[in-house]
């Protein structure tokens, strides 16, 4: 699951479950009152639905990242006039450490990426999530809540890893229910906001 070979094979499989075939209202609804010209970076965004939707809006800094280069064709054949290097193909965490990412994030916006990537390398994912972000940046967006789980993709977890995690370098503001998931998450994710704060 580490790999673009994963995905893409979960692509060419038709298995996609995290595909709302449309913008996460969630994610939609945490950027309104942004500025236009704000970064936004949606990392693990699939066939990037909710950049469509911002793009739409007329936010021009927007980029998105996922593993399988199919999913990047699919997005580009939909918006042809979004700029191909704003969606980034292959290893999120190594295009993360270059040093021209560092701090150039007003926000990230989390829809199914955390609970995609291996536990183990969830403090790696804290530890980038602070490293884009500008001071002051803030992530939020959709975290599930069933029992953490070695069966997936999807991982699951719980309020207090995630109360631990996006504790320093970032000020947690808000974690918790969401009446905007879609019916089949109802119950099973929470809205959150972790804010960066200056070093």
């Amino acid at each position: 699951m580490d790999s673009a070979r994963y995905w893409e094979d979960r692509y060419g499989q038709n298995q996609t479950g995290w595909d709302l075939n449309g913008p996460t209202p969630a994610l939609q609804a945490a950027v309104e009152g942004l500025a236009k010209d704000s970064f936004l970076l949606i990392p693990g965004c699939g066939f990037g639905w909710d950049g469509e939707a911002l793009w739409s809006k007329g936010y021009r800094n927007v980029y998105l990242s996922d593993w399988a280069p199919s999913a990047k064709t699919a997005f580009l054949q939909r918006v042809p006039d979004f700029p191909e290097a704003q969606f980034v193909s292959g290893d999120f965490f190594e295009w993360a450490s270059q040093p021209e990412q560092a701090g150039r994030f007003d926000a990230v916006l989390e829809c199914t990426f955390y609970c995609a990537i291996p536990p183990a390398r969830r403090d790696d994912y804290a530890a980038a999530m602070a490293r884009l972000l500008k001071p002051g940046g803030r992530l939020m967006g959709v975290l599930f809540t069933f029992p953490l789980t070695e069966a997936g993709p999807p991982f699951g977890g719980s309020l207090e890893e995630y109360e631990a995690r996006f504790s320093a370098p970032f000020q947690l503001e808000e974690l918790g229910p969401t009446n905007l998931s879609i019916p089949p998450r109802a119950d099973k994710e929470v809205f959150f906001c972790a804010k960066l704060q200056a070093s």
